[in-house]
């Protein structure tokens, strides 16, 4: 249906076209190459007629000619092909580049010459008509130059291209240009028929690769100097330096010489030259050299072998013969594909046999034309079966068709400097970009436009341009920006600037003042964001935070300040001083052990020092209260009691400096909790809030009501504000419970009303402030790559303490409240203690234990109950050596089980006369008896429970 479609509509003006030619009698110049040669096997072959149709006018059309006649000449000069019994012969209409003079030339040879086969429609607007001849006839058109007229080979089923696809090359450039890491590329091409495939495949290639094609600038075929020239200022005004040039040789040089006048054949430029235009540096020599140095090609690769030298001589020979005074010296690779189509033909007709050619006007259609009356032919469909089958290595490399086009291979990278073709690489489908043909190795050093060896960043500062700059009015925050007179400040301006200054080029740039001229927003964020999508600005310089919804429209470079966004709520003092507030820096289980490792002390220096310290005896209810009384006087440091034992001191000691650690930590806590302001957040979280029904402030102009409404919050509690001093009237007084704004402007709040505020709740997180340019702008990349740089430098912390005053204003929570001092905190000062406690108290026992071993060893012979022990060792360590009391005898004892002297017998020494079992007991002296009765001193415990005591 399309090619009916197709066929209704370019028909008529065929007809039409055709009338008028043969009207004139019109018609090309009829050449006949005969491929029989002489002989008589050569005059055995049947003739399968081949038409040409050329412009010998042309470089290309001049060029194939004689390389096909060649081709005609070596292939049947072959002794391999002695007996064959086909060969061919060509007919070549030498027609002008017109598609109405291709097409009558077309329809001559198949009326006349009943033609099998078409080759040579040099352009795709010949290739449109003769593609549709060819589906009528049945008759293969091939063409070497030509681009296919539609984008699928399924539309033009017998046009046959007999070169590489154009689609492959594509790729190839697409891969170079991804190689060098450049992002944005602009096609300059002629504006006709023979970029018809080509540029969608380039910019399918090119997207696949992840790379821009921002803009496309078409030259038309006949456009004159001037507009060439405004087509180059036009490319000059733009930020990507890179260029894909595809175009005709005299055009080519024209708009290349315009470039080079305007310097975009300098430093910076990129200039890739498609196969279609490489050959330029064959066919026009020295001019095309001059006016495109530093440009890189792409050209299929040939293999330069021996037969491809010696067809080279001959060629040129024979070429230089037929045009005297030519500067070419060997064919281009078109010559070659048209060289490599003839064998083609020649090997396809031999394959297919000769058919008698049944080409004949139709009986049945009664056409006004003989187009009309063009039937199919039969042969001719033989034929290009045929062909598309045929395989073997020619001229050009491999000959195989895919998808009706050759199939692609190789292509070598060129590099021009000087008058030299320099090859410097290589894409193949394998390797991709690579030195050579079997390596992954790096390409080889290539001189860029200027005579650079440094591979240029693929964009540039468009000359002559200065940046409009959008800057928000701010007047709240006049520390992120600020307008003096005509220039701008503030935090976000000399960032800006220091990236700037930090780039290897200037960047020439003006700031325009988002406003209303009265130091106003002209409009919200969003508004002056999407005023940089229209292009109204070339950027937005600010505290612009990067969202999400605005990256659809712009591109941000990285953030240069802390991201987030929390909330702002005042604080009270949450003290409550009582009557027992001094209870407070302790807690419980401190106290209780506290008071227990009193006593504890308390006693062990009592057990100790009992014995031989006045000052630790008496009667039972004093020796108590000097147990606690000398515990709890080293609270304060107050004990009067002499302690005269070693074992004592160290104790004390010990002790001493764990109550010093106690009463300090005691004092400094106290002091905390009446002294310092505990100061509270009065709200926690955006929920309380929204439970209390309470207000909600947020700044002027910003994103704020769109995140508090995704919380939830009612549209109707919201209040916006528009100056630190707004914020603090609105919630000193109540207007507002809390403020939600961004971390840099409450940092900046905070720096002046630091005392009664205090940032709470959760970080909601954003991307922080950055700056905007439009989509695709390369200055992007380098303004973040300069924001990182810039950041992490002393600078960009001192622009940040101007900001803030030089003032940091903690969070104010928990962590600056005084809590209370807890028994795990003083753990390791009481296992000290206490194990110091029971070390002394066991040496103790152990040492008088010792001294008195003579005495229990007399006492074990004659002692047998507990109660006898307990007694002995209470008498032990109970009594002590008094050196001031009277001495006092015991009256003498008749008992087998005590030994021993009462315990008030000898007050000031430890006598203690061991009696055997069995001896006389000595008597008591009578006065000593009447001593103790007459003596001051109660009987002893120990003496209580002793047998004389009973």
């Amino acid at each position: 249906m399309e090619a009916g479609a197709r066929l209704a509509f370019v028909m008529p003006l065929v007809v039409v076209l055709l009338l008028m030619i043969f009207s004139l009698g019109v018609r090309g110049v009829d050449v006949v190459v005969d491929g029989g040669g002489g002989g008589a096997a050569a005059a055995r072959r049947r003739r399968v007629e081949v038409g040409v149709i050329l412009d010998r006018r042309t470089w290309l059309g001049n060029i194939s000619w004689a390389c096909m006649e060649l081709a005609v000449e070596d292939f049947y000069a072959d002794e391999e092909r002695a007996s064959y019994t086909t060969a061919l012969r060509l007919h070549l209409r030498d027609t002008r580049l017109d598609a109405v003079d291709a097409a009558s030339a077309g329809v001559d040879l198949l009326k006349n010459v009943h033609v099998q086969a078409i080759v040579g429609p040099q352009t795709s607007a010949q290739a449109k008509f003769l593609a549709e001849l060819g589906e009528k006839s049945s008759v293969p058109v091939v063409s070497f130059s030509a681009n296919s007229p539609c984008r699928t080979a399924s539309q033009t089923p017998y046009f046959i291209r007999t070169a590489w696809n154009d689609s492959s090359q594509a790729e190839a450039i697409a891969s170079l240009v991804q190689r060098f890491n450049w992002r944005d590329v602009i096609p300059v091409i002629e504006d006709d028929d023979s970029n018809t495939r080509f540029i969608p495949d380039l910019v399918d290639a090119l997207r696949n690769a992840e790379i821009r094609v921002t803009h496309r600038c078409k030259i038309h075929p006949s456009a004159g100097a001037d507009d060439i020239k405004k087509v180059v200022l036009s490319l000059k005004e733009k930020w990507t330096s890179v260029f894909v040039v595809r175009m005709s040789y005299q055009l080519a040089l024209s708009f290349f010489k315009h470039a080079k006048d305007e310097g975009m054949m300098g430093q910076g430029f990129v200039w890739i030259a498609a196969y279609g235009l490489t050959d330029i540096f064959d066919v026009v020599g020295s001019p095309a050299f001059d006016v495109m140095q530093g440009v890189i090609g792409m050209k299929p690769y040939v293999n330069d072998t021996k037969q491809l030298q010696n067809f080279r001589q001959r060629w040129r020979k024979m070429y230089k013969s037929e045009n005297p005074g030519t500067t070419l010296s060997e064919p281009t690779i078109s010559g070659l594909y048209a060289y490599d189509t003839v064998w083609a033909l020649a090997l396809a007709a031999e394959k297919a046999g000769y058919v008698n050619s049944d080409f004949l006007l139709s009986e049945k259609n009664n056409g006004s034309t003989d187009f009309d009356r063009i039937n199919t032919s039969n042969a001719a469909k033989k034929l290009q079966s045929t062909l598309l089958n045929i395989d073997f290595q020619g001229m050009s490399g491999k000959f195989q068709f895919q998808d009706m086009h050759l199939l692609s291979m190789t292509y070598e990278i060129i590099n021009i400097v000087g008058e030299e073709q320099r090859v410097v690489g290589f894409w193949t489908p394998e390797f991709n970009i690579s030195r050579g043909l079997n390596t992954k190795a790096d390409v080889n050093e290539i001189i860029w436009p200027g005579g650079e060896t440094t591979v240029p960043r693929g964009w540039l500062f468009p000359m002559n341009k200065t940046l409009k700059i959008g800057v928000p009015a701010k007047p709240g925050f006049s520390g992120f920006i600020k307008k003096e007179k005509d220039n701008f400040t503030g935090l976000c301006i000399k960032v800006f600037e220091e990236v700037l200054n930090g780039l290897p080029y200037k960047i020439p740039h003006d700031y325009v003042e988002f406003g209303n001229g009265k130091g106003e927003s002209n409009g919200t964020y969003d508004e002056l964001i999407y005023k940089v999508y229209q292009k109204d600005f070339d950027a937005a310089v600010g505290d612009i935070t990067i969202l999400a919804n605005r990256s659809l429209y712009v591109d941000f470079t990285l953030p240069y300040t802390e991201s987030g966004v929390r909330m702002l709520v005042p604080v009270q003092d949450q003290r409550q001083k009582t009557a027992w507030t001094f209870l407070q820096p302790l807690t419980a289980d401190l106290w209780l052990g506290t008071a227990a490792f009193f006593v504890l002390t308390g006693f062990v220096v009592w057990f100790i020092e009992h014995r031989t310290n006045e000052d630790f005896r008496g009667p039972p209810v004093n020796q108590i209260g000097s147990v606690f009384y000398f515990a709890f006087s080293t609270l304060v440091f107050a004990h009067r009691q002499k302690i005269v034992n070693n074992l004592s001191r160290v104790l004390l000691v010990i002790w001493l400096f764990v109550v010093l650690i106690l009463q300090q930590s005691y004092t400094a806590s106290l002091s905390s909790i009446l002294t310092v302001e505990q100061l509270q957040p009065t709200v926690t979280n955006l929920d309380e809030v929204i439970r209390k029904g309470a207000n909600v402030g947020y700044l002027n102009d910003s994103f704020m009501p769109e995140l508090l409404k995704r919380l939830k919050i009612d549209e109707s509690k919201l209040i916006a504000l528009d100056s630190p001093d707004e914020y603090n009237e609105a919630l000193s007084t109540g207007r507002v419970a809390v403020v939600v704004d961004e971390i840099p402007y409450l940092k900046v709040f905070l720096s002046k009303y630091c005392h009664n505020y205090t940032m709470v709740g959760p970080t909601y997180k954003f991307d922080g402030f950055g700056f905007a340019f439009p989509l695709g702008s390369p200055l992007t990349a380098e303004i973040s790559r300069g924001i990182l740089n810039f950041t992490s430098s002393n600078r960009m912390a001192q622009l940040e303490r101007e900001l803030y005053n030089n003032r940091t204003c903690p969070d104010k929570d928990d962590s600056q409240t005084s809590s209370s001092l807890t028994l795990r905190s003083f753990l390791g000062l009481f296992i000290i203690t206490g194990a110091s406690s029971l070390l002394a108290l066991f040496l103790h026992v152990v040492i008088t234990l010792y001294n008195h071993r003579h005495y229990l060893s007399s006492a074990s012979s004659s002692q047998s109950s507990w109660c006898g022990w307990f007694a002995i060792l209470l008498k032990i360590f109970h009594e002590g050596d008094r050196p001031n009391a009277p001495q006092l005898d015991e009256p003498a004892v008749s008992n087998a089980n005590t030994t021993a002297d009462t315990p008030w017998s000898r007050p000031d020494h430890h006598i203690i006369e061991n009696v055997d079992s069995g001896s006389d007991v000595e008597s008591v002296r009578e006065e000593d008896r009447e001593d103790f009765v007459q003596g001051p001193d109660p009987p002893s415990f120990a003496y209580m429970h002793s047998e004389r005591g009973q």
